[in-house]
């Protein structure tokens, strides 16, 4: 009998999570109820592809992984994203003042829309890999004795079920995972939501002649406040365009008209943002995206977790995006389960359970990030910083402040935003030196950039004026 597997959902933790379990099954199934785009498009289930997207160095490495002879990052970089080093590529300022810039690079991130990203992964799964896609809706999962046996979809021809060896749902924020565990006898399983209430405006712009390589830019909100965070980001994507994200938490939303916008940028702590787009082209109206707080389930702590079935990437954990992982946790989850799949196969007793604990630890770090820093905002619904939170924050803090002028500090922070080191990172000896010490160079009084930076930034503001 063939050994075949079904995912549901044909989005980014999808299409990993089909390639992850190519090796081993005869057929992988994707199963979406959206007509995808046949190149790098928006589609209509992703609302959030519209605003700025990060692919971290840890989540890279683990797409690189999963579809062998396949070089993500050439294929993106041919298709015009951006390769973008933490160390010296990226002006940031923090509610601990501005970053430096490095001569050492550090790890990198590319940059590009969601629409680019998703098409690039989905190509090079279908292309080097026994995945098939199908447009379908999945009503319920099938099952029995504690197994997820299939699925049982809607298509035009109507109703049907399709057995499947090992069922993925990476159906995103959406998931219907409780309901459909609840009619096989699964119930309970705990969750937990943090809402800052931020909303995402984004609007794309050409890129001016004679910045093209300006880095990408960065006024991130300040959690401790006590009042609505509030930040922007200027991200370079193919196309010679800008991708420029606002974000604002309850209570500091920013505005869907034009001149709104570039209001909301020039208000923000420093105006660098404003002044950067007030002279460019824009190429698109403004785009509001409300769904941003931060959900995650905890299937691994469900005693009777069913074999044969695991729930990955949004459906798993969902993020505020401010913080730019979901996507590279996704691609964490999907390489682990890949190993699980490949040490003992799909029928392995207990794969579901060790695959969901792995994919799980995946989530922790980013978690401990967004969900931690969103609980400080004022009308954050979903909890409020308890004695944990106050701990971790003061050295966190610590930590980035240390960033603001030491290069070991610094570095440590490239690693775990990029998800190349884990949390332990924090707690190595040289990582604790740098925070005791703290910065070694006097804080910046402006941004750090170059004489050509400068320049370009005049001419802008001149242009606009």
């Amino acid at each position: 009998m063939a050994r075949r597997a079904v995912v549901i959902g044909a989005g980014l933790a999808g299409m990993l999570a089909a390639a992850a379990l190519s090796g081993a099954a005869d057929e992988v199934i994707v199963l979406d109820r959206d007509d995808l785009p046949d190149g790098p498009g928006h589609r209509k289930g992703l609302p959030q592809g519209r605003h700025a997207h990060l692919l971290l160095a840890g989540g890279l490495a683990a797409m690189e992984d999963l579809v062998p002879g396949v070089s993500m990052r050439r294929t993106l970089l041919a298709a015009g994203a951006h390769d973008i080093p933490l160390g010296s590529g990226i002006v940031s300022h923090t509610p601990e003042g501005w970053f430096r810039r490095w001569r050492h690079d550090g790890p990198r991130l590319l940059a590009c829309t969601r629409a680019l990203l998703d098409w690039a992964v989905r190509t090079a799964v279908l292309d080097h890999t026994r995945v098939e896609l199908r447009t379908a809706q999945v009503l319920e999962l099938t099952g029995r004795g504690g197994r997820v046996t299939g699925v049982r979809l809607s298509t035009p021809a109507g109703e049907r079920e399709l057995d499947a060896e090992f069922v993925v749902d990476a159906s995103g924020r959406g998931s219907r995972v409780p309901h459909w565990l609840e009619s096989l006898g699964v119930t309970d399983i705990p969750e937990r939501t943090v809402d800052s209430g931020l909303v995402n405006a984004t609007r794309v712009y050409r890129v001016p002649e004679g910045a093209e390589r300006f880095p990408l830019t960065i006024v991130q909100a300040d959690p401790y406040a006590n009042r609505p965070g509030r930040s922007a980001m200027v991200l370079p994507v193919e196309g010679g365009r800008w991708m420029v994200s606002l974000a604002g938490t309850r209570g500091g939303e920013p505005p869907a008209d034009p001149e709104g916008f570039l209001r909301y940028t020039l208000d923000l702590p420093d105006p660098l943002v404003g002044r950067l787009i007030s002279g460019a082209e824009p190429l698109s109206e403004v785009h509001l995206s409300r769904s941003t707080h931060n959900v995650r389930r905890y299937p691994e702590k469900v005693r009777d977790w069913p074999e044969g079935f695991v729930v990955l990437g949004d459906a798993l954990a969902a993020f505020n995006p401010a913080y730019g992982q979901g996507m590279s946790v996704a691609a964490l989850g999907a390489r682990f389960l890949g190993e699980e799949v490949r040490r003992g196969g799909l029928g392995a007793a207990g794969l579901a359970r060790r695959a969901q604990r792995g994919a799980a630890r995946s989530v922790d770090a980013a978690w401990a990030m967004a969900a931690g820093q969103d609980v400080w905002y004022p009308r954050t619904r979903g909890g409020r910083p308890n004695a944990a939170d106050r701990l971790v924050t003061r050295y966190s803090r610590r930590l980035t402040k240390a960033a603001t002028g030491s290069y070991r500090a610094a570095s440590t922070l490239w690693d775990l935003t990029s998800l190349t080191a884990g949390p332990g990172r924090l707690l190595h000896p040289g990582t604790v030196l740098a925070v005791l010490n703290g910065p070694l160079l006097p804080p910046l009084q402006g941004p750090p950039l170059t004489v050509e930076e400068w320049r370009v930034l005049r001419a802008l503001e001149r242009g606009a004026g």
